[in-house]
């Protein structure tokens, strides 16, 4: 029997979690902030304000088959710490396994990696990397942190025994050969690619289409192209840590596959 093509978050889990509208991060290309702004949940404006959803803390959870993400609409920031660990735990009580994906604050890892070591085997952080050049990232990612505070919180959850994994999607630019290089001997699980998806559409609907930024938009399609991922595919094919996300399967013709936990 075909297995059924997936995309998105469901190549890495079957349930996704959040409690927090809105983000401070406030990434250019940022999909969950383009879908709140379309049903109007959100504005371009409002979207770096974080709204902590209350109802959410109280939410009982089951022991389930499949993992969970969390979260997959916002991020964990300093500014809901306490609340996102919270409920973090409380998915991860019944014994349920976690897929926790960030751009990463160091003092969030840390806190989580001392509130949460007890469930330390059902969880795997998935870090947000997409480029080894700060400038970049703080360019398409304005309130995250650097190339350097997120390779520091990676190499902390992996120093405290934590499953660790690294997701290049959107790759951004500036060398991802560089990502690799220096994340890889940290990296327990996968370093996942991915190209950056309906970029132009999303940078409308957010508000971030001003001349400089459709600019560097054209450049990041161009540089993009399919000889380009080929060439990447490539490089890293016989490497057992690379992962190939959709946007990447696509052009090199590889089928759809998920991770392990996944009812396809």
């Amino acid at each position: 029997m075909t297995n059924k093509p997936v995309f998105g978050t469901q190549e890495w889990a079957k349930y996704n979690q959040n409690c927090i509208k809105g983000c401070s991060h406030d990434c250019k290309y940022c999909y969950a902030k383009a879908v709140a702004i379309r049903f109007k949940r959100k504005t371009a404006e409002n979207w770096k304000i974080e709204d902590l959803r209350y109802e959410r803390l109280t939410h009982t959870f089951r022991k389930v088959s499949g993992r969970f993400m969390f979260p997959t609409s916002h991020d964990i920031t300093p500014e809901h710490m306490n609340e996102c660990i919270f409920y973090l735990g409380n998915i991860l009580k019944p014994g349920n396994e976690v897929i926790v994906v960030s751009k990463p604050h160091l003092q969030c890892v840390k806190e989580m990696c001392d509130v949460l070591s007890r469930f330390k085997d059902q969880i795997l952080f998935r870090f947000t990397i997409g480029s080894a050049d700060s400038g970049i990232l703080k360019f398409w990612e304005p309130g995250a942190p650097d190339f350097d505070e997120r390779v520091a919180s990676l190499e902390y959850a992996y120093s405290n025994g934590f499953q660790t994994s690294v997701s290049c999607e959107p790759m951004l630019g500036g060398n991802i050969d560089e990502v690799i290089r220096i994340t890889v001997p940290i990296v327990t699980d996968a370093i996942w690619l991915g190209k950056m998806n309906d970029l132009k559409a999303r940078l409308t609907l957010n508000g971030a289409n001003d001349l400089a930024t459709i600019q560097r938009a054209n450049q990041l399609i161009a540089e993009q192209s399919d000889p380009w991922v080929r060439q990447i595919y490539s490089r890293y094919k016989d490497n057992g840590k690379i992962k190939w996300k959709e946007s990447i399967k696509k052009v090199v013709g590889l089928e759809i596959q998920t991770e392990k936990g996944l009812d396809v």
